[in-house]
């Protein structure tokens, strides 16, 4: 092959290298202004806790069904009590640091069951309590003995909350209000539909 030809052929590629990169980077560089009649829309990531929870700042307006308050300035503010067609009962809410400093989320709120505490710090000792029916619900498990909750939670930063959920036997249809019980944390009546 010609030197000559060899050389005028790598100057041809660079050039549509360097020709399509421009294009490329002008055509994602260019902004649009939103229409007038809408604003334009943000999206915000929660950060990121050790445990690997998503995080927001106590600002956020929540509405809460209920708000049990906990050690150290540690409250569990329960948003949604809803029963599936599965036969089951999902408490959602957030786990939320009013304190001035960082608070670690305490040991007991897994449980005593060894099969529970073995897969670290969870939600798995929260329970439902029909006194009506007088029945006990614990969080289910999965076949490995893992709580079907929140888990590997640590340290709640001071002024962020942590997203939590629980997942129950849900109680019969005819049960109409439970309590709510997570060790270290007051008692909280829910309402079921």
């Amino acid at each position: 092959m010609n030197v000559r030809y060899a050389m005028n052929r790598r100057t041809s590629m660079a050039v549509v290298a360097v020709v399509s990169t421009a294009l490329l980077v002008g055509s994602c560089g260019a902004e649009e202004k939103p229409s007038s009649g809408k604003p334009a829309a943000t999206t915000a990531t929660p950060q990121k806790t050790q445990g690997g929870q998503g995080q927001r700042t106590a600002d956020e307006p929540v509405e809460a069904v209920a708000v049990l308050k906990g050690r150290k300035g540690l409250e569990l503010a329960i948003n949604s009590v809803e029963r599936d067609a599965g036969g089951f009962l999902t408490v959602k809410g957030q786990l939320r640091n009013g304190g001035d400093s960082g608070s670690a989320v305490p040991a007991q709120v897994s449980g005593d069951e060894t099969e529970v505490v073995k897969h670290g710090t969870s939600l798995g000792g929260a329970t439902l309590v029909d006194s009506v029916g007088k029945k006990r619900y614990y969080v289910l498990r999965d076949t490995d003995g893992r709580p079907l909750t929140t888990s590997g939670l640590s340290i709640v930063s001071a002024g962020d909350s942590i997203e939590v959920f629980m997942q129950f036997p849900a109680p019969p249809a005819s049960t109409t209000e439970v309590s709510f019980q997570l060790p270290t944390f007051e008692p909280a009546t829910l309402k079921l539909s």
